[in-house]
């Protein structure tokens, strides 16, 4: 039987029964790798999908598949790393949308959402391809799969947009109440509802703050950092998170650093945040800034095109922040305009963007730090360490570097997963044993190790 052949049949069955966004993302990606006794097995890209495959489409998945495989079946989801550890070690390593009719509201509700912000127009890469795949996770099953989701990392990675397309798709594809709000007005309205003059009562003010905050499905607050001298709104957010949680309403927060790094906020605060799923966005890599420079091209809907050595060198040079990428195409348009250009070259752009650019890319943190030592050291792009390339001359620094961050920074073993492309955390500690043991018997490699420790410091 031809599994290629078979599992195409199978995704085209699927397809006609899912929304284009359920199936770009859940199973356009997946490939039937084994098919014996009526045993499926699934290769997905990330673990994140075998959980959601299982608990959300497993019954359609079977029923399709007996459909057209005309048998019983059973089916397993492995993930690349999973699978590469099965031939290493020849071992086996193993979200539908509720409606809630709306409630009659004394007062006049804005969820705030802005419709631009979709996950049609999320350009998505391997930095922020497990963020993604949480956030339709979220949408899909509010309440119910990874509550709180809680979203991190540097600022113009797309944190904002995730929570807004979140809130978007539900609000398309039910009657449930959203809401979106940064912690700043969290607190302006926390304070206007304590707000009152000599002889006067709060007493509306109160109900429309709780009514606001507590009779919805669905609460966003973004960047929840500033909350972090605010001790009475903190407490109140305690209180207004806890009546959402035993709700089983959704709650979505997101920052620019992980719970953990949350030095002024409370710790049952930073203790609850960690009952769901914190994901990190990581900072894009150069394929993933050039995808997003072609969609902000193509949206300017300008008459002049941008050459491809063009986008390379904004691409390069330009840093993580999406917000950089938009204001160098910004740039870039006016510049030709003003200067009555007929077309954009390299060196057109270099005069238009030459104290704007960064000189080159950088490191955001310790782990990207790492890779980039590791990759100058055996003369190997960074881009092709957080790569899934298998050879040799990558997939071995890939693992010395992987057991330099978990030596250097104590970082989870998640976490360092997350920065390598969104490695399973397995992936990482086989890694971090099999080097730990080659240092102790290969002189040389422990030579290299010191060596590369040295220079991290």
């Amino acid at each position: 039987m031809n599994l290629e052949v078979l599992w195409t049949n199978f995704l085209s069955q699927i397809k006609e029964e899912l929304s284009s966004l359920s199936y770009d993302t859940w199973f356009s990606e997946t490939k039937l790798i084994d098919f014996k006794d009526g045993s499926a097995k699934v290769l997905v890209p990330m673990s994140i999908y075998k959980k959601h495959l299982k608990d959300n489409y497993y019954d359609l998945i079977k029923t399709n598949l007996d459909k057209v495989t005309n048998s019983d079946t059973t089916i397993s989801f492995v993930t690349e790393d999973e699978v590469n550890i099965e031939k290493e070690e020849e071992k086996e390593s193993k979200i539908a949308v509720e409606s809630i009719p709306k409630d009659n509201n004394k007062y006049k509700f804005n969820s705030n959402l802005k419709d631009e912000y979709t996950f049609d127009n999320f350009v998505v890469g391997e930095s922020n391809k497990f963020a993604h795949a949480a956030a339709v996770s979220v949408a899909e099953n509010p309440g119910k799969m990874y509550n709180p989701l809680f979203l991190y990392g540097n600022s113009g990675l797309g944190k904002t947009h995730l929570m807004h397309a979140i809130g978007n798709y539900i609000v398309n594809n039910s009657n449930k109440k959203v809401l979106y709000v940064t912690s700043e007005q969290f607190i302006n309205d926390f304070v206007k509802m304590n707000r009152k003059s000599k002889g006067e009562n709060n007493f509306d003010d109160m109900e429309f703050f709780k009514e606001k905050y507590r009779d919805i499905d669905v609460l966003m607050i973004d960047d929840i950092q500033y909350l972090g001298n605010a001790t009475k709104s903190q407490q109140e957010f305690f209180h207004t998170f806890n009546t959402l949680f035993s709700d089983s309403k959704q709650i979505i927060v997101s920052s620019d650093r992980s719970p953990n790094d949350l030095k002024l906020m409370e710790d049952r605060l930073k203790t609850r945040f960690a009952w769901g799923l914190s994901v990190n966005i990581n900072p894009t890599d150069v394929e993933l800034r050039k995808k997003i420079l072609k969609r902000k091209i193509i949206a300017f809907k300008a008459p002049l095109d941008v050459p491809d050595d063009v986008i390379d060198y904004i691409a390069e040079n330009a840093g993580s922040d999406v917000r950089h990428l938009e204001g160098a195409i910004t740039r870039l348009y006016a510049y030709s305009a003003i200067m009555g250009s007929k077309s954009i070259t390299l060196n057109l752009a270099l005069d238009a963007l030459k104290d704007l650019l960064d000189n080159g890319t950088y490191e955001q943190n310790d782990i990207q730090r790492i890779q980039k030592i590791v990759a100058e050291e055996f003369q190997i792009s960074v881009e092709d360490i957080r790569s899934k390339k298998r050879s040799a001359n990558i997939s071995n620094p890939r693992q010395i570097a992987m057991y330099l961050c978990r030596k250097c920074t104590g970082e989870s073993f998640p976490k360092i997963g997350t920065e390598f492309g969104g490695k399973d955390h397995s992936t990482v500690m086989h890694s971090c044993d099999k080097i730990a043991h080659e240092v102790e018997v290969n002189k040389d490699l422990a030579k290299i190790i010191d060596k590369l420790t040295e220079k991290i410091g």
